[in-house]
Protein backbone atom coordinates (compact mmCIF):
# COMPACT_ATOMS: atom_id res chain seq x y z
CA UNK A 1 0.00 0.00 0.00
CA UNK A 2 0.90 3.70 -0.89
CA UNK A 3 0.35 6.23 1.96
CA UNK A 4 0.22 9.68 0.70
CA UNK A 5 1.98 12.11 2.97
CA UNK A 6 -0.80 15.08 2.97
CA UNK A 7 -2.65 11.41 5.03
CA UNK A 8 0.11 10.17 7.70
CA UNK A 9 -0.43 13.13 10.39
CA UNK A 10 -4.16 12.46 9.96
CA UNK A 11 -4.38 8.83 10.10
CA UNK A 12 -5.97 7.80 13.21
CA UNK A 13 -4.53 4.85 15.72
CA UNK A 14 -7.29 2.14 14.23
CA UNK A 15 -5.86 2.66 10.75
CA UNK A 16 -2.39 1.13 12.44
CA UNK A 17 -4.12 -1.12 14.59
CA UNK A 18 -5.97 -2.66 11.01
CA UNK A 19 -2.18 -2.93 9.58
CA UNK A 20 -0.49 -4.84 12.87
CA UNK A 21 -4.04 -6.64 13.00
CA UNK A 22 -3.30 -7.84 9.06
CA UNK A 23 0.12 -9.18 9.70
CA UNK A 24 -1.47 -11.06 12.99
CA UNK A 25 -3.99 -12.96 10.14
CA UNK A 26 -1.12 -13.71 8.47
CA UNK A 27 -1.45 -11.24 5.53
CA UNK A 28 1.89 -9.44 4.35
CA UNK A 29 1.60 -5.73 3.54
CA UNK A 30 4.20 -3.55 2.29
CA UNK A 31 4.09 -0.01 2.68
CA UNK A 32 5.50 2.62 0.60
CA UNK A 33 5.11 6.18 2.04
CA UNK A 34 5.24 9.82 0.94
CA UNK A 35 5.80 12.83 2.93
CA UNK A 36 5.17 16.27 1.14
CA UNK A 37 4.00 18.69 3.16
CA UNK A 38 6.57 17.57 5.76
CA UNK A 39 9.46 18.44 3.05
CA UNK A 40 7.65 21.88 1.99
CA UNK A 41 7.76 22.98 6.01
CA UNK A 42 11.52 21.83 6.60
CA UNK A 43 12.76 23.34 3.17
CA UNK A 44 10.71 26.68 4.32
CA UNK A 45 12.59 26.67 7.74
CA UNK A 46 15.63 26.61 5.93
CA UNK A 47 14.64 29.22 3.28
CA UNK A 48 14.79 26.91 0.28
CA UNK A 49 12.01 27.70 -2.43
CA UNK A 50 9.12 24.71 -2.85
CA UNK A 51 8.44 24.18 -6.86
CA UNK A 52 5.96 21.94 -8.53
CA UNK A 53 6.12 21.06 -11.90
CA UNK A 54 2.87 19.06 -12.65
CA UNK A 55 2.61 17.49 -9.19
CA UNK A 56 6.44 16.51 -9.02
CA UNK A 57 8.75 18.55 -6.70
CA UNK A 58 11.49 20.63 -8.44
CA UNK A 59 14.39 18.55 -6.28
CA UNK A 60 18.34 19.86 -6.83
CA UNK A 61 20.74 18.46 -5.12
CA UNK A 62 20.14 21.16 -1.80
CA UNK A 63 16.51 19.87 -1.97
CA UNK A 64 16.86 16.13 -2.19
CA UNK A 65 19.21 16.43 0.78
CA UNK A 66 15.81 17.93 2.64
CA UNK A 67 13.82 15.31 1.21
CA UNK A 68 16.09 12.14 1.65
CA UNK A 69 16.31 13.47 5.74
CA UNK A 70 12.73 14.12 6.12
CA UNK A 71 11.81 10.49 3.96
CA UNK A 72 13.85 8.38 5.15
CA UNK A 73 14.49 9.83 8.57
CA UNK A 74 11.75 11.07 10.37
CA UNK A 75 8.93 10.11 8.63
CA UNK A 76 10.01 5.98 7.61
CA UNK A 77 10.68 5.98 11.54
CA UNK A 78 7.13 7.32 13.00
CA UNK A 79 5.44 4.88 10.56
CA UNK A 80 7.74 2.62 12.18
CA UNK A 81 7.11 4.04 15.68
CA UNK A 82 3.62 3.96 14.81
CA UNK A 83 3.20 0.08 13.84
CA UNK A 84 5.20 -1.10 16.46
CA UNK A 85 2.45 1.03 19.17
CA UNK A 86 -0.15 -0.78 17.92
CA UNK A 87 1.03 -4.05 17.93
CA UNK A 88 2.82 -4.88 14.76
CA UNK A 89 6.74 -5.28 13.68
CA UNK A 90 8.26 -3.15 11.12
CA UNK A 91 11.55 -2.46 9.43
CA UNK A 92 11.72 0.94 8.17
CA UNK A 93 14.19 1.19 4.31
CA UNK A 94 14.90 3.77 2.06
CA UNK A 95 15.13 2.87 -1.53
CA UNK A 96 19.02 3.58 -1.29
CA UNK A 97 19.42 0.59 1.14
CA UNK A 98 20.93 -2.53 -0.28
CA UNK A 99 19.95 -1.27 -3.99
CA UNK A 100 16.42 -1.42 -2.78
CA UNK A 101 15.03 0.99 -5.51
CA UNK A 102 17.05 1.64 -8.62
CA UNK A 103 16.49 4.77 -10.84
CA UNK A 104 17.47 6.80 -13.77
CA UNK A 105 16.55 10.64 -14.26
CA UNK A 106 12.95 11.23 -15.70
CA UNK A 107 12.46 12.45 -19.14
CA UNK A 108 12.10 15.95 -18.57
CA UNK A 109 14.95 16.27 -15.59
CA UNK A 110 16.24 19.87 -17.28
CA UNK A 111 12.27 20.67 -15.40
CA UNK A 112 12.34 19.07 -12.34
CA UNK A 113 15.98 18.17 -11.36
CA UNK A 114 17.38 15.05 -9.68
CA UNK A 115 13.59 13.32 -9.78
CA UNK A 116 13.84 9.34 -11.00
CA UNK A 117 12.08 6.87 -12.50
CA UNK A 118 12.28 3.53 -11.19
CA UNK A 119 14.62 0.60 -13.28
CA UNK A 120 14.96 -1.98 -10.42
CA UNK A 121 13.15 -3.02 -7.47
CA UNK A 122 15.25 -5.51 -5.25
CA UNK A 123 12.39 -7.50 -4.28
CA UNK A 124 14.74 -10.29 -2.69
CA UNK A 125 16.02 -7.85 0.56
CA UNK A 126 11.84 -6.75 0.48
CA UNK A 127 10.59 -10.87 0.76
CA UNK A 128 13.50 -11.47 3.36
CA UNK A 129 12.37 -8.70 5.85
CA UNK A 130 8.93 -10.38 5.44
CA UNK A 131 10.10 -13.81 6.05
CA UNK A 132 11.90 -12.36 9.61
CA UNK A 133 8.13 -11.35 10.59
CA UNK A 134 8.14 -7.10 9.69
CA UNK A 135 6.29 -5.20 7.67
CA UNK A 136 8.58 -3.14 5.25
CA UNK A 137 8.21 0.23 5.56
CA UNK A 138 10.05 1.77 2.46
CA UNK A 139 10.90 5.37 1.65
CA UNK A 140 11.17 6.53 -1.74
CA UNK A 141 14.72 8.11 -2.28
CA UNK A 142 15.93 6.14 -5.38
CA UNK A 143 19.87 5.25 -6.47
CA UNK A 144 21.50 4.85 -9.91
CA UNK A 145 24.91 2.46 -10.72
CA UNK A 146 27.02 5.86 -10.17
CA UNK A 147 25.21 6.30 -6.69
CA UNK A 148 23.43 9.95 -7.67
CA UNK A 149 20.44 9.54 -5.35
CA UNK A 150 16.57 10.73 -6.91
CA UNK A 151 13.53 11.53 -5.53
CA UNK A 152 10.91 9.18 -6.70
CA UNK A 153 7.24 10.16 -6.29
CA UNK A 154 5.76 8.00 -3.87
CA UNK A 155 2.88 6.47 -5.96
CA UNK A 156 5.37 5.74 -8.69
CA UNK A 157 7.52 3.68 -6.43
CA UNK A 158 4.59 2.20 -4.87
CA UNK A 159 3.48 0.81 -8.36
CA UNK A 160 6.43 0.05 -9.03
CA UNK A 161 7.37 -2.25 -6.04
CA UNK A 162 3.71 -3.81 -6.29
CA UNK A 163 4.34 -4.53 -9.92
CA UNK A 164 7.45 -6.26 -9.39
CA UNK A 165 6.35 -8.29 -6.18
CA UNK A 166 3.47 -9.56 -8.21
CA UNK A 167 0.84 -8.87 -5.40
CA UNK A 168 -2.88 -8.83 -6.25
CA UNK A 169 -4.15 -5.56 -5.15
CA UNK A 170 -2.38 -2.06 -4.40
CA UNK A 171 -4.08 0.35 -2.14
CA UNK A 172 -3.43 4.00 -2.05
CA UNK A 173 -4.54 5.71 1.06
CA UNK A 174 -5.52 9.17 0.49
CA UNK A 175 -6.89 12.43 2.26
CA UNK A 176 -9.67 12.01 -0.59
CA UNK A 177 -12.34 9.42 -0.75
CA UNK A 178 -11.26 8.47 -4.63
CA UNK A 179 -11.95 9.52 -7.36
CA UNK A 180 -14.47 12.55 -7.98
CA UNK A 181 -16.36 13.26 -11.07
CA UNK A 182 -18.37 16.27 -11.45
CA UNK A 183 -21.82 14.91 -12.05
CA UNK A 184 -24.68 17.50 -12.41
CA UNK A 185 -22.56 19.98 -10.70
CA UNK A 186 -22.04 18.02 -7.62
CA UNK A 187 -18.89 16.00 -7.35
CA UNK A 188 -19.27 12.12 -6.31
CA UNK A 189 -16.85 9.13 -6.10
CA UNK A 190 -16.21 6.98 -8.65
CA UNK A 191 -16.79 3.33 -7.48
CA UNK A 192 -15.04 2.26 -10.78
CA UNK A 193 -12.65 3.74 -13.46
CA UNK A 194 -10.91 2.86 -16.44
CA UNK A 195 -7.61 3.79 -17.88
CA UNK A 196 -9.43 4.88 -20.46
CA UNK A 197 -11.85 7.62 -18.29
CA UNK A 198 -8.77 8.71 -16.50
CA UNK A 199 -7.18 9.72 -19.53
CA UNK A 200 -10.51 11.37 -20.50
CA UNK A 201 -10.40 13.35 -17.07
CA UNK A 202 -6.68 14.64 -17.06
CA UNK A 203 -7.36 16.27 -20.53
CA UNK A 204 -11.03 17.59 -19.08
CA UNK A 205 -8.88 18.57 -16.25
CA UNK A 206 -10.93 16.87 -13.90
CA UNK A 207 -7.82 15.21 -12.72
CA UNK A 208 -5.29 17.42 -11.89
CA UNK A 209 -1.95 18.38 -10.19
CA UNK A 210 -0.69 15.67 -7.36
CA UNK A 211 -3.76 13.11 -8.46
CA UNK A 212 -2.22 12.56 -11.84
CA UNK A 213 1.02 10.62 -10.85
CA UNK A 214 -1.03 9.17 -8.38
CA UNK A 215 -3.59 7.58 -11.24
CA UNK A 216 -0.90 7.20 -13.91
CA UNK A 217 1.37 4.87 -11.23
CA UNK A 218 -1.99 3.05 -10.98
CA UNK A 219 -2.71 2.79 -14.72
CA UNK A 220 1.42 1.45 -15.17
CA UNK A 221 0.79 -1.06 -11.83
CA UNK A 222 -2.33 -2.58 -13.75
CA UNK A 223 -0.79 -2.65 -17.00
CA UNK A 224 1.71 -5.09 -15.25
CA UNK A 225 0.89 -7.63 -12.63
CA UNK A 226 -1.59 -5.87 -10.13
CA UNK A 227 -4.83 -7.09 -10.73
CA UNK A 228 -6.61 -3.83 -9.06
CA UNK A 229 -5.58 -0.72 -7.52
CA UNK A 230 -7.19 1.09 -5.24
CA UNK A 231 -7.87 4.68 -3.65
CA UNK A 232 -9.38 5.10 -0.11
CA UNK A 233 -9.71 7.56 2.56
CA UNK A 234 -7.55 6.01 5.23
CA UNK A 235 -9.10 8.29 7.93
CA UNK A 236 -12.45 5.51 7.20
CA UNK A 237 -12.31 3.05 10.06
CA UNK A 238 -11.21 0.13 9.01
CA UNK A 239 -10.52 0.81 6.07
CA UNK A 240 -7.68 -1.95 4.86
CA UNK A 241 -10.43 -4.58 5.84
CA UNK A 242 -12.96 -3.42 4.18
CA UNK A 243 -11.14 -3.09 0.74
CA UNK A 244 -9.35 -7.02 1.25
CA UNK A 245 -13.30 -7.66 1.96
CA UNK A 246 -14.49 -6.50 -1.03
CA UNK A 247 -16.64 -4.01 0.13
CA UNK A 248 -17.57 -1.36 -2.39
CA UNK A 249 -14.96 1.92 -0.83
CA UNK A 250 -13.14 4.39 -2.80
CA UNK A 251 -12.41 4.11 -6.42
CA UNK A 252 -11.19 0.77 -8.05
CA UNK A 253 -9.08 1.09 -11.21
CA UNK A 254 -9.84 -1.52 -13.95
CA UNK A 255 -7.36 -3.48 -15.75
CA UNK A 256 -7.67 -2.85 -19.39
CA UNK A 257 -10.02 -5.33 -21.54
Amino acid sequence: MKCGGSTLEELPDSFYKDLAGLQEDGIQPVVVHGGGPAISENLGKLGIESRFVNGLRYTSEEVLDVVEMVLAGSINKKIVRRIGQAGGKAVGLSGVDGGLIQAKPVVNAAEVGRVGDVTGVNAELIEGVQKLGYIPVIAPVGMDREGQRYNINADTAAGAVASVLGVQRMIVVTDVPGILKTVNGEKRVLPTVTVQQIEDMILTGEIYGGMIPKVRAAVACISGKVNEVVIVDGSVPGVLGKVLAGEAIGTKILRMQ
